[in-house]
């Protein structure tokens, strides 16, 4: 049975959390045969009152009686049934040509091991290199400034999510609860036990790389096949269904049923399918920064005196006002204890993101600080559904130039933002940012609309966190990739609307925001291929 809505104080022990179970279900010690935490969180809205919010899983010897006993209580009930059922399975010998995905970030990996273990023994394309590789990559952008455009922070396995704070958690709706087979997975792949259970999972870089790692040799265990360093560089149409790739290469590769998971990143795949009459839609996105505070500030803000406790860790914040000019500004992608990271994929361009390690313990605290933008924004999008990407790079550009046009970034005080006036000089927040940044007026490589959003919502930010809108808090930009500036439209069935067989999935292709989200829409894409191929179903 589930037992929700328990809450203890911060200080609390287990043997506290076992006797309070004993007086919720108004129960002997003897009756209690055993649980497990299925979800736990904490109510900071009294820092100093801080309390954990369990929900339990709990096995008694006479259920049954408790659940009519407790019937009217909406706290209490039977534990619902989480575990993944598979739609399908292969046929022997699996089908062929077997099924192709394109892209190894969470939503291509979790499509390709989904296929594996339904006996469909995938081949999976990848561009960039494999983990470790392309993290010695990312490291020769962040360190000296070299940039490899097939493999950095955007392209690689496991995708720009490798480089992130990991962050486990989403609001979509997931009645078939795949979330809980994403982290089951990842928790088999090596990630900590905790991700099961805390209300706010996270994993971080380090841990990250050995996961991929992990998923990677399972799938491959499981007959699948993994190429790195093989860009496609031409999708075959027929009669309006996908026949076979081609690959940057030179190979052809027979293909029916192809997944295309290639992030928000991939604009010359973009560009090819829109050639090829792939249909597609220009999307909104957020375009703005990244501000940086010291974490103490943040969890002095946020936690009050129980600030450091290491059961609460770093402490986060989500933030949103609504401007005056009709735009929304809002934080993004919050990494307490984190470092803001260079994240361009093509050369003479500056973009900005964030990432934490498992731990959480650097100096700093970053987010995203964006304002939503539309289709409208773009020039020329009445007639080009790819102005979005066009916008974007318009924007990374000179945020290039302001930077040095050396991969350094454009950073500027909040009190200079504020005030109109270029700053000269950092003050007290160290930059994180590397190869380095460049004190300069972001207001250069930002829409007017934008800028005008940012000044009116770091004050009223600052009326909620004591300190946000402080001299010395630093902007460093441009965070332009936020989300996918493009949707590959896809019907019922999963499928493109214009080009049966290929089926777009997660960020890049505009269903997804983040890991979780990402990979859940792996998930759903993969058991769309599979009813697919065991149905019969190619027109």
């Amino acid at each position: 049975m589930r037992l929700t809505e328990l809450k203890l104080p911060l200080d609390h022990t287990d043997n506290d959390l076992h006797a309070s179970i004993l007086k919720r279900l108004g129960i002997a010690a003897d009756e209690l045969v055993g649980y497990s935490i299925f979800r736990r969180s904490h109510d900071a809205r009294k820092p100093s009152a801080i309390v954990f919010i369990y929900t339990l899983d709990i096995e008694l010897k006479n259920e049954k009686a408790v659940l009519a006993r407790l019937r009217g209580d909406r706290n209490v009930g039977p534990t619902p049934d989480t575990g993944y059922h598979f739609v399908a399975r292969a046929p022997a010998p699996a089908p062929e040509p077997r099924p192709v995905v394109i892209g190894t970030g969470p939503c291509g990996l979790f499509a390709g091991l989904i296929l594996a273990q339904m006996g469909f023994r995938p081949l999976i394309l990848e561009r960039g290199k494999a983990v470790r590789e392309r993290t010695q990559d990312t490291w020769g952008l962040w360190r000296k400034g070299q940039l490899n455009p097939e493999s950095n922070v955007q392209f690689g396995e496991g995708g720009a999510g490798t480089f992130s704070d990991g962050k486990l958690y989403s609001q979509i709706k997931d009645p078939g609860h795949r979330g809980r087979k994403v982290l089951t997975e990842f928790v088999k792949a090596g990630a900590p036990a905790e991700i099961l259970y805390v209300a706010k999972p996270h994993i971080g870089t380090f841990k990250l790389v050995g996961m991929v790692e992990n998923m990677r040799a399972e799938i491959q265990a499981l007959g699948g096949e993994i190429r790195f360093g093989s860009r496609v560089e031409d999708v075959l149409i027929e009669q309006g269904r996908v026949r076979g790739l081609r690959l940057a290469g030179g190979e052809t590769l027979a293909a029916t049923h192809v997944v295309l998971a290639v992030g928000h990143s991939a604009r010359d795949t973009f560009a090819m399918l829109h050639q090829r009459g792939v249909h597609i839609e220009a999307k909104p996105f957020s375009i703005g920064v990244r501000i940086e505070h010291p974490q103490s500030l943040i969890d002095r803000a946020r936690l009050g005196p129980n600030a450091g406790n290491p059961l609460l860790g770093a402490a986060d914040y989500k933030l949103v006002h609504h401007c005056k000019n009709g735009r929304s500004a809002y934080s993004f992608c919050m990494c307490p204890g984190g470092t803001v990271v260079a994240a361009t994929s093509e050369p003479g361009r500056v973009v900005t993101n964030g990432m934490s390690q498992y731990s959480r313990n650097e100096r700093n605290a970053n987010s995203a600080l964006v304002v939503g933008v539309t289709p409208a924004d773009y020039p020329g999008s009445d007639t080009d559904p790819l102005a979005g990407i066009a916008f974007q790079r318009h924007w990374e550009s000179l945020a290039f130039e302001a930077g040095g046009g050396n991969y350094d970034a454009p950073a500027q005080r909040v009190g200079d933002f504020l005030a109109g006036r270029p700053s000269t000089e950092l003050g007290s927040v160290v930059p994180s940012y590397t190869p380095g940044v460049h004190p300069t007026d972001l207001a250069r490589c930002l829409p007017d609309y934008v800028v005008a959003a940012l000044r009116e919502s770091l004050p009223a930010f600052g009326r909620e966190i004591a300190g946000f809108a402080m001299d010395d808090a630093l902007l460093t930009g441009v965070e332009t990739r936020t989300s996918s500036p493009i949707r590959i439209t896809r019907d019922d069935e999963f499928q493109s609307l214009s080009t049966r067989g290929l089926f777009p999935a997660g960020e890049g292709a505009g269903y997804a925001g983040g890991i979780l989200s990402a990979a859940v829409d792996g998930i759903k894409v993969a058991e769309a291929v599979a009813l697919s191929l065991t149905a019969g179903k190619t027109s």
